[in-house]
């Protein structure tokens, strides 16, 4: 046609690709390794950026990984809270001492741990504490009397209603089912009495163990009733709180607040490593360290506050404990209260009697690192926690010191890193711990904390 150029061999196989009547094909390429990388960019997942504390690295990228629950709290975490999980020997407890060295070298942070393992009568927590200069609170059942630190239930730091749930979560865990209408009754006008007649000194427990065996004619008139009828109604409430007045668990709770306690300490250390961890005083113990700090360690001064508990299944696994902590973590995260609960199994929490509580703490834990676990473990933890498929196949293949993290659905595999300075304080078995002691020798707790992100 006038005025129209022949089509051109580009024009040609550029309208038969359109139409479809040829196929093109990609010719190879040889090439080496080095220059296949120019080509072939490398690429990584987003990491949580660059504000927090050192965590270590990311296995598949190694990007540097920084993780911190109060710098992302809000767009990228709806809740500081952190679940920590895998088996024993592949890295909780050397995660957990690192990341609260590391987090002490802000000065706004302050830390309060559960140490419930430990070895040679000391904690876990007790080479860092030394470190640090901290002297941990010894909670033991056998200590001498006069020497014992005691937390009171009826502390005068702790409002009357907090009190009266307190002691009712106590009773509860120690008779493993809820009180009836009747013995909450009799403990109500018992604590009641206390309350208001106790002023010159502490009301402690033996106060309430005294009411509720001679109850006074006003518990009774205002229901009515006969005297006799609400002393049998708190007669079993006063034969639970006597194990911790007069029975095998004396001598911890039994008296007031031990004076000298600083809570202003960047580092708090309760030592429970002296109570049986399968007994009935550890979720006990538990329920009145967490209740005792919500009352008089959360404060609004605008402190970054954690609260790590090591053998938190003790937690969790309680119905009427884990009721108290789901109530101090609505109302910490509102006080800058990051919760790290360290548990070795999941079916520890979801499988026990406390199944509805539990989904509603690991509901509020944003943060989830899985260690090594067992291929049938890691399924389970996998289908709780829902986990992408990729993670849940690698997690029994991780080695000592490398997890799984999930960040609210960002899930990396990160290798945590250890100073050299850390790693005679993180590394707690005898052979480690006897060589830190030499190697540790003549650091300061400041060179401490600033080689901890290094």
């Amino acid at each position: 046609m006038p005025g129209f150029e022949p089509m051109t061999a580009v024009t040609e196989a550029f309208t038969s690709f359109l139409f479809g009547k040829v196929e093109t094909t990609r010719l190879p390429v040889r090439t080496s390794t080095g220059q296949a990388q120019a080509i072939y960019l490398p690429t990584a997942a987003p990491g949580l950026g660059d504000s927090g504390v050192i965590i270590g690295r990311e296995v598949y990228s190694g990007k540097g990984y920084i993780y911190d629950p109060f710098q992302l709290y809000g767009q990228q975490l709806p809740a500081p809270h952190w679940l920590v999980l895998g088996e024993s020997g592949n890295g909780k407890s050397s995660l957990e001492k690192t990341y609260v060295l590391r987090q002490l070298r802000f000065r706004d942070r302050q830390v309060v741990v559960l140490d419930a393992q430990g070895e040679d009568g000391v904690g876990e927590w007790n080479l860092i504490a030394q470190a640090l200069g901290i002297t941990p609170i010894r909670l033991d059942p056998m200590a001498a009397l006069d020497s014992n630190i005691r937390l009171n239930p009826l502390d005068p730091a702790i409002t009357s209603t907090g009190q009266l749930a307190l002691l009712r979560t106590i009773i509860e865990v120690a008779m493993g089912h809820g009180l009836d209408e009747r013995a909450g009754f009799a403990l109500k006008v018992a604590h009641a009495h206390v309350h208001t007649t106790v002023t010159d000194r502490q009301p402690v427990l033996t106060d309430i163990v005294e009411r509720l065996r001679h109850p006074v004619a006003t518990s009774a008139e205002t229901m009515n009733v006969g005297l006799e009828d609400v002393r049998n109604w708190g007669l079993d409430v006063a034969l639970v709180l006597d194990r911790l007045v007069d029975g095998d668990l004396r001598g911890m709770f039994d008296g007031p607040t031990t004076v000298g306690i600083d809570l202003d300490a960047p580092l708090i250390v309760f030592d429970l490593s002296h109570i049986d961890r399968n007994s009935i005083a550890m979720p006990i113990l538990m329920a009145i360290v967490g209740v005792w700090l919500e009352h008089t360690w959360i404060r609004p001064d605008r402190k970054k506050r954690i609260f790590l508990v090591e053998e938190a299944w003790h937690i969790i696994n309680s119905p009427f404990v884990a009721q108290l902590f789901q109530r101090l973590l609505k109302f910490g995260r509102r006080l800058g209260l990051s919760f790290v609960a360290v548990v070795h199994h999941l079916s520890d929490v979801v499988d026990g009697a406390a199944a509805k509580e539990a989904a509603a703490i690991l509901k509020m834990a944003s943060t989830r690192t899985i260690y090594m676990q067992k291929a049938d473990e890691a399924r389970a933890t996998g289908h709780v926690l829902g986990l992408p498929r990729w993670a849940v196949e690698i997690i029994p293949t991780l080695s000592p010191g490398i997890a799984v993290w999930d960040v609210n659905g960002n899930v990396q595999v990160v290798k945590h890193l250890v100073s050299e300075a850390e790693r005679p304080l993180v590394y707690t078995d005898r052979a480690m711990t006897e060589e830190a002691s030499a190697t540790q020798r003549g650091l300061t707790a400041a060179e401490l904390a600033d080689d901890a992100v290094a």
